[in-house]
């Protein structure tokens, strides 16, 4: 699974400014409803409970917050690059400011894990990270996580 096959240009967020997990989740899950037929609610809602179980963070300043979503129509992601990392409850204690959501139907089974799997693969990347961090804008972040030349300098 490539990763433009969940995100598009739009899903992504070049410089959040939010000052703690629950205010990255409102806006990313606004970010979700904006690209989708889910409503905001049901997306913070979803990612919510997941985070009730376990923080998402994965360490190194990265979280993949994830959420299956019945209404949910595809799989799809929504990246957002902080202005300021936050407190994220990472077991590294490092404070998060990548962070990539995955929203999956409910029935999306072993595809919601292969697309987990890949987003973790892939922001696991020493240098791929680099990128994203030193990245300004939408085009530049798009380029660097699918892989594709970017249409402008980032």
């Amino acid at each position: 699974m490539l990763l433009r096959e969940l995100i598009i240009p739009e899903a992504i967020i070049p410089s959040l400014r939010a000052n703690s997990k629950k205010h990255a989740l409102q806006e990313i899950s606004e970010r979700a409803g904006a690209i989708s037929d889910l409503e905001p609610r049901e997306v913070f809602d979803a990612l919510l409970q997941r985070e009730r179980l376990g923080s998402t963070a994965i360490g190194e300043g990265i979280a993949i917050p994830h959420g299956k979503i019945a209404r949910s129509k595809a799989i799809f992601a929504v990246f957002a690059k902080l202005a300021r990392p936050i407190e994220f409850e990472a077991l590294d204690g490092v404070p998060v400011d990548l962070i990539c959501a995955l929203i999956a139907p409910e029935a999306a089974g072993a595809d919601h894990l292969k697309a987990l799997a890949r987003l973790a693969r892939v922001l696991r990347d020493q240098k791929i990270t680099a990128k994203l961090r030193a990245a300004r804008d939408v085009a530049g972040l798009y380029a660097v996580l699918t892989g594709e030349p970017a249409t402008h300098a980032a």
